[in-house]
């Protein structure tokens, strides 16, 4: 009897409380609803939702200082819904002992291409106009990890990271040899090659910029990995092939045993009455050097 009677109340309430029954449902939806998705922006967009759980006080100190500083956490340690779940139950049955994650150190580094493609960028470079960047990326597809350090936000090139791949390419001789890969090839967007004459001129100062050559670029005669100082046979093979039936230039070199840079010195290469004066008059007397050429 009393369940017959409790039944019948319970259906009587409900007839007579709709409209409010219903009210109450929709505030409690609307209210889980809302609750919900502010608690699923403060688990990706909000940084201290991280150090609820997290030892993070170094970390966030290297973050707030570091270039990505403007960039949430959740930016680039991204955790999908069935990891975030994975935790929450590794936490409850394990308590505080570690569980098994790649939001750390692994997942960061995937996200690096969302932003420097097009839209953020590296310093001042992006990946699409750095030669270098374009390169290793997308045409090697190498990951950035590779190549880059990333300790507490700190995510500079590993200048020893080259010689892992690149083996055979040492620097030989003329003070280059403690030199790092990149000192000289460049990864920034407005060099056109990972290596530019700008690069070459930091160092090597007061070279003529305008005249005989000076469209050349350095590495066409100067190759660090290799010889780095052109010879004679360099300047025959590659651009002055025809030079030695020119002229006196085959008397010179077959009798005399003298080479292209005995005469034609670096960076001046041309020969004018000032410098002939000096120059000729070693072997014979001075002569016209228009008179060479005939």
């Amino acid at each position: 009897m009393p369940k017959k009677f409790l039944t019948s109340f319970c259906l009587s309430f409900i007839e007579e409380n709709q409209k409010a029954i219903v009210m109450l449902l929709l505030l409690i939806s609307m209210t889980g609803a809302v609750v919900g998705y502010r608690y699923y922006r403060h688990t990706r967009e909000d940084p201290e939702f991280c150090t609820s759980c997290h030892m993070m006080q170094e970390a966030i100190k290297t973050w707030q200082v570091s270039k990505h500083r403007d960039f949430t956490c959740q930016k680039c340690h991204i955790m999908s819904i069935f990891e975030q779940n994975r935790m929450l139950v590794a936490f409850v049955v394990q308590g505080n002992k570690a569980a098994r994650q790649t939001h750390g150190r692994v997942s960061p580094w995937g996200a690096c291409k969302e932003c420097h493609l097009s839209e953020a960028t590296q310093g001042s470079v992006t990946l699409s106009r750095s030669y270098g960047h374009a390169k290793h990326v997308f045409m090697q597809n190498i990951s950035c990890s590779k190549c880059h350090t990333g300790t507490l936000h700190t995510f500079l090139p590993n200048e020893q990271a080259c010689s892992e791949c690149h083996k055979d390419k040492h620097i030989h001789g003329m003070g280059m040899e403690g030199l790092s890969c990149l000192k000289c090839h460049s990864y920034g967007e407005k060099a056109p090659k990972m290596i530019s004459n700008e690069k070459c001129l930091a160092c090597h100062k007061n070279f003529p910029l305008k005249g005989i050559m000076s469209s050349l670029k350095c590495f066409d005669c100067h190759h660090p990995h290799g010889q780095i100082k052109p010879s004679s046979q360099d300047c025959l093979k590659t651009c002055h092939g025809n030079e030695a039936r020119v002229g006196q230039h085959n008397l010179h070199m077959t009798k005399a045993r003298l080479s292209c840079l005995d005469c034609h010195k670096a960076h001046t290469w041309s020969i004018g009455k000032k410098e002939a004066k000096n120059l000729c008059n070693k072997c014979h007397a001075l002569k016209d050097p228009a008179t060479f050429i005939y």
